[in-house]
C-alpha cells in the first residue's frame, strides 16, 4: 500500500535515509513528507523506529471534486465500517489549499457529516467526534480539486516519545533534535556535548541514536492499535526485532546548563529514558568552560531572545562565538536558532547552513568548525 511519513521542513532527506535503512522501497521525497510503499508490518515498524517522522499516514481514498457537495457525496461512498466501528470516536485534521472552500474548518465539517451519515444510514447510529482523545484520526488534504483522505496510524505525534516528564520553557521538538544530530553526521562513538541542554532533549536523542534504541520504545499507544485489523502478535514481533538491534554500548554523551532546575529536569528525563549511566549531565556555565584539549561534536539550541532585548542577544551570540573559538579548538559545533539576526553575531563563518523550522519558527542550523591553530596553517598541511 502507499504510505506517507510526515516530517519537519528540512528533514526530508534525513527521513529518506532512515526509511532506506529499514528496507523500504519506492521512496519519493515530498514537501515536509516522504511517500513510500509498505505493508501493515511496515506501518508498525516505521511508527516504532523512525526518529524524524511526525506521523505515518495510510491513504484510504483519493478523488477529484468541483464543489463541497462533491466532497460529501464521494466521501459518503467510502466503506467506513471497514475502517472503524460505529462505537469508536474520531476526529479530522484538515489541510486545505483550495478555492472551493472559504476556510479549512468547513471542509472538515463536510467530511465529518459524510462519515456520520454513512453510519446513520446503515446502523441508525453515528460515531462521536472527539477532538481531545479520539480512537481514529483522519487526515483530509485538499489541493485545489484533488482530495486525499488518510487514516493517521500514529494519532499521538511521534515526537512525543514518552520519556519526557519534566520540561523547561520552549523545549526542543524531539524529531528536530534527532534530525539535527543525524544531519551532523555524528558517528555515535566520538564525544558529543550540549552545553545549553535545558530539559535534555538533544543528549537523550543522541544517546538513543548511538545505542540504536528505537524512539517508540517508551510509548504505550499508537493509532493503529485502535484499528479493526490490529495484529498484536505481529506488532510484538516487530518490537522484539527492533529492540534487539545493537548499537554502541558506551557512547560519550555529555550535557550541561547553568540552571540547576534545568539539570534537575534533564536528569529526570534521562533517567526515564533509561540512560542515567550513559549521559553525564552537570551544572556548568558554558561561557566559563573549555574543552581541556578534547574535541567534541557540539550541538546547541541557545535562547532565541523572547525575554531579552536585541542588543543583549547580539552580545550573547557574540560570546558564544568567542567561547567556541578560544575554548573549543578542534571541535565542531552545530547551532540552531530562530533569531536570524542575532545568530550572525557569532562571528564565525559557517561551513554549512540549513533552513529548518522549530514549530512555526523559521530557524538556521549552522555548522562551525573550530580549527586547532589558524585555518591557513591547517589547509597547508
Amino acid at each position: 500500500m502507499k504510505l506517507v511519513a510526515k516530517t519537519l521542513y528540512g528533514l526530508e532527506e534525513v527521513l529518506v535515509r532512515e526509511l532506506e535503512g529499514l528496507g523500504v522501497s519506492k521512496i519519493k521525497r515530498a514537501n515536509r513528507a516522504v511517500e513510500f510503499e509498505g505493508d501493515i508490518e511496515m506501518i508498525y515498524r516505521t511508527n516504532f523506529s523512525l526518529r524524524t517522522a511526525l506521523s505515518i499516514l495510510k491513504p484510504v481514498a483519493q478523488f477529484n471534486i468541483g464543489s463541497s457537495k462533491d466532497l460529501y457525496n464521494r466521501s459518503k461512498k467510502i466503506k467506513w465500517d471497514d475502517i472503524m466501528d460505529v462505537s469508536q470516536t474520531f476526529s479530522i485534521v484538515p489541510v486545505v489549499h483550495s478555492n472551493i472552500f472559504c476556510h479549512t474548518g468547513y471542509a472538515g465539517l463536510v467530511l465529518k457529516d459524510a462519515i456520520a451519515d454513512y453510519f446513520r444510514y446503515r446502523y441508525n447510529r453515528r460515531p462521536s467526534v472527539d477532538t481531545d482523545d479520539p480512537d481514529i484520526v483522519f487526515n483530509l488534504r485538499i489541493s485545489e480539486s484533488s482530495v486525499t483522505i488518510s487514516i493517521d496510524s500514529s494519532v499521538v505525534p511521534l515526537f512525543k516519545r514518552g520519556y519526557r516528564r519534566e520540561n523547561v520553557k520552549a523545549p526542543l521538538n524531539e524529531v528536530l533534535a534527532a534530525g539535527i544530530i543525524l544531519l551532523s553526521g555524528w558517528d555515535g562513538k566520538s564525544a558529543i556535548f550540549d552545553p545549553m541542554c535545558g530539559s535534555g532533549t538533544i543528549p537523550i536523542e543522541a544517546a538513543l541514536i548511538a545505542k540504536n534504541i528505537p524512539p517508540g520504545k517508551f510509548r504505550n499507544f499508537f493509532g493503529f492499535m485502535s484499528w479493526r485489523d490490529f495484529d498484536k502478535e505481529l506488532f510484538d514481533r516487530v518490537k522484539m526485532t527492533e529492540l534487539s538491534k545493537k548499537g554502541y554500548l558506551t557512547p560519550s554523551v555529555r550535557c550541561s546548563d547553568k540552571s540547576h532546575e534545568a539539570i534537575r529536569n534533564a536528569r529526570i528525563n534521562i533517567r526515564n529514558a533509561g540512560l542515567a549511566g550513559t549521559i553525564h549531565a552537570d551544572v556548568d556555565n558554558f561561557f566559563k568552560s573549555e574543552s581541556a584539549g578534547k574535541e567534541f561534536t557540539i550541538v546547541m539550541n541557545p535562547p532565541y531572545g523572547e525575554r531579552l532585548k536585541e542588543n543583549d542577544m547580539a552580545s550573547f551570540y557574540s560570546n558564544i562565538g568567542e567561547r567556541l573559538k578560544h575554548g573549543y579548538a578542534g571541535s565542531t559545533a552545530w547551532i540552531i536558532s530562530s533569531n536570524l539576526e542575532a545568530i550572525k553575531s557569532i562571528g564565525l563563518r559557517p561551513s554549512r547552513k540549513y533552513t529548518l523550522f522549530n514549530g512555526a519558527l523559521e530557524s538556521r542550523l549552522l555548522k562551525l568548525e573550530m580549527y586547532s591553530g589558524s585555518q591557513k596553517r591547517r589547509s597547508e598541511k
